[in-house]
């Protein structure tokens, strides 16, 4: 766990966390049975895993990497918020 200055919580859980938990390949379809209700972190908050590999067409990750790159572009790129900050 890294701290985060004043230790305000982040909600989500990191992708890398996410993405180190699969043995790749992995078909998109067990990504989602696994960890679809899993909240990860984005530049727009919490999101669920499920929710956003539905914007994708990709049925299968053959690499970690693919995995993290295909999510980053649905999600983007940028700080994500801490919890006071979407009050």
């Amino acid at each position: 766990m890294v701290e985060l200055g004043e230790k305000r919580p982040v909600d989500g859980v990191p992708l890398a966390q996410i993405a180190a938990r699969f043995v790749y390949g992995v078909p998109v379809a067990e990504i989602r049975r696994r960890e679809g209700e899993t909240s990860i972190r984005t530049p727009q908050g919490p999101r669920a895993l499920g929710d956003v590999l539905e914007q994708t067409d990709e049925t299968y990750f053959a690499t970690r990497r693919e995995f993290e790159t295909t999510v980053r572009e649905i999600i983007g790129d940028g700080p994500v918020p801490i919890a006071a900050d979407r009050e």
